[in-house]
């Protein structure tokens, strides 16, 4: 029997532990199917929290491999977008792994998809590498919670905080990460193609990129305009609304960031999504991507 149906009879009936019940499971069949039940967890940690905190986190440094070197948070694991991408059998550029390769990259790391992960860069040095982190970790499903250290490494080491180098952790504690894409964080090309006027593109490239070509339709924000200040902390939620206002960004459609090879647009990607905007996409393979479309 339908369970509106069953409702229905056991009003009727005067059965009212029975309708209590039944509301109550109605409910939760409702919140497991809206979107918000399996959004990501993303939010902002600021240092002062984290340095209290760091072993009840992992901690991924996105910059690049030297920065880690030099010096990084205590604990931090590298997880420079270009230790995750390489040019895939179509011959297109920065493609991330595959979600199997990178699932075991991550078990690999002693990370599972409840894992509790803060990610940090710098956002002058990373190319938005931070970004693409945590779009990739909510892009696989990670059930976890997803932090962006608020400020960078430049927010850490500005207090003075301890850092370290070389590896510190011993052999990882065997994990499996269990994968479950979610769709709902990415578009590709063919799907550009056939939902022609479906989504409002934006264009996250250099100046000089953008007058060398782009796709027909998009509006360009430079992926700079979505962090301020020395620390290049995320644009605050109202900012970014009016920066989308002002360049006509229309966002009552799902709005889809690129770039190059999709780290850039990931950073744009992830301050929309901390801002509470409706979901958006970010176009993995970017133009590097439509430049070799069929």
């Amino acid at each position: 029997m339908h369970i509106f149906e069953e409702f229905v009879l056991k009003v009727k009936e005067g059965d009212l532990l029975h309708l209590i019940t039944v509301l109550f499971l109605a409910a939760a069949l409702i919140l497991s199917r809206s979107p918000a039940a399996t959004a990501a967890d993303l939010g902002l940690i600021d240092a002062a929290a984290l340095k209290g905190n760091t072993s009840k986190w992992v901690i991924l440094d996105a910059r690049p491999r030297g920065d880690w070197d030099a010096g990084h948070i205590p604990g931090a694991i590298p997880f420079s977008w270009e230790i995750y991408t390489r040019t895939d059998a179509k011959g297109i550029q920065f493609s991330s792994f595959p979600p199997n390769e990178l699932a075991a990259a991550l078990a690999g790391l002693g990370i599972d998809e409840k894992s509790p992960v803060v990610v940090y860069g710098d956002a002058g040095k990373s190319w938005g590498g931070e970004g693409y982190g945590v779009w990739l970790l909510s892009w696989l499903g990670h059930r976890g919670p997803i932090r962006l250290l608020n400020g960078g490494f430049q927010a850490w080491t500005s207090r003075n905080l301890p850092l370290t180098k070389g590896a510190e952790r011993g052999v990882a504690k065997k994990a499996r990460y269990l994968v479950d894409l979610k769709p709902q964080y990415i578009v590709s090309t063919e799907d550009i193609q056939k939902g022609k006027g479906a989504y409002t593109l934006v264009d996250v490239r250099s100046t000089f990129e953008w007058f060398k070509g782009r796709i027909p339709g998009a509006v360009h924000i430079p992926w700079e305009d979505f962090h301020t200040g020395k620390d290049r902390r995320p644009l605050p939620a109202a900012e970014l609304k009016k920066l989308l206002a002002k360049k006509g960004v229309d966002t009552s459609k799902p709005v889809v960031y690129y770039c190059l090879g999709g780290v850039r647009s990931a950073y744009a990607w992830m301050v929309s999504q901390l801002a509470g905007l409706p979901d958006a996409r970010n176009y993995k393979g970017s133009w590097a991507a439509w430049e070799k479309r069929e």
